[in-house]
């Protein structure tokens, strides 16, 4: 029997006849994983989103898939089984916000609905891949690992984290991380991210700020061992964040929790300083306050272990900070404010 073609496009083979669904995929990961898919010669993706605000409904303007599904419609649909299972889901569809107070909300549409989903997969043999978040980890205190034997151990610090967390020990206590994959998402920034509002990310929020008063605020430091604007994150750019996700798609031997992150911490200054080196300014920064209902729920350090990406076979370099805000800057923010 002849092997399926396959088309490639720069880091991404896939195979032609691949079909897709892609839950979040008017949201910001989301959105780019379908660019990268329709890119791949992929166009058997149906795209399942809540489409609540102009700029993600724009988010798809440009991409190419053959359907789109509401949320809500979508969840009944393979709920009742009416559905017929794609190769690959990916579902990126979730409540990312790391304020957001109501746990009965994220418990049912964090875990319940991907728990849910996951099982539908299986029923199938769908391969599952998923969004976790770097947000399981709390306050670092336990380290960065994904190997399994940590996984029940962590504390995130808030209701997002938690919500994820439980997904993610249901899963390993379920036996099913030998055919699932969760991805523990860092501080991921790029194109298309525009309407997250506050969960935007500090580039997209620091571009604007420069743009209007020609200045930048950080948090100033609550801890003596971090100076003001010395606390640190990995930051990954949405392509490399993409590549790695696509990774487990093409290797559907390839199962379990991972980190999606570039195992680097750069500090928000250096973060800062790159924002204004990609719109050519001189350096403003100064430090302001950090509310106090987010003083003892803060991050001071997140930097993604690798150790077990790498053992798999993913061997791609990430961008660097100077270089993904560059691009990011120049090739998508100045556009849309021009």
């Amino acid at each position: 029997m002849e092997s399926e073609p396959s088309v490639s496009r720069g880091n991404t083979t896939m195979a032609m006849k691949d079909s897709f669904i892609v839950t979040g995929g008017a949201g910001f990961i989301g959105s780019n994983i379908v660019e990268a898919l329709a890119r791949a010669g992929c166009d058997d993706v149906v795209v399942v989103d809540e489409l609540d605000s102009d700029i993600k409904r724009r988010n798809l303007d440009s991409l190419t898939f053959r359907d789109y599904l509401d949320k809500a419609d979508f969840r009944e649909a393979f709920l009742a089984d009416k559905l017929a299972r794609p190769a690959t889901v990916i579902h990126m569809g979730a409540c990312s916000s790391t304020t957001e107070t109501d746990e009965e909300y994220l418990r049912d549409n964090n875990y319940m609905y991907t728990r849910r989903l996951c099982e539908w997969c299986l029923a199938g043999d769908a391969r599952f891949i998923y969004a976790s978040s770097a947000a399981t980890y709390g306050d670092g205190s336990l380290g960065y690992s994904d190997e399994d034997e940590v996984t029940p151990t962590l504390q995130p610090l808030n209701f997002y984290g938690k919500s994820k967390q439980m997904f993610d020990v249901w899963a390993l206590e379920n036996g099913l991380l030998d055919r699932i994959t969760g991805l523990k998402y860092f501080n991921v920034y790029g194109p298309r991210e525009d309407h997250k509002g506050d969960m935007r990310s500090v580039v997209h929020k620091a571009y604007g700020q420069v743009l209007e008063a020609g200045e930048l605020g950080l948090f100033k430091s609550y801890r003596p061992d971090y100076a003001d604007g010395e606390q640190v994150r990995d930051f990954v750019y949405v392509a490399d964040a993409v590549k790695e996700t696509l990774f487990f798609h093409e290797n559907r031997g390839i199962s379990g929790i991972f980190n999606c992150g570039t195992g680097t911490a750069r500090t928000w200054l250096d973060l800062a300083r790159a924002v204004f080196a990609a719109m050519g300014r001189e350096p403003n920064i100064n430090f302001i306050e950090m509310p106090e209902a987010l003083r003892e729920r803060y991050q001071y350090h997140t930097q993604a272990d690798l150790t077990k990406l790498r053992r798999a076979g993913y061997d791609k370099p990430f961008m660097s900070i100077e270089d993904g805000v560059r691009d990011y800057v120049r090739g998508w923010l100045a556009k849309q404010s021009a």
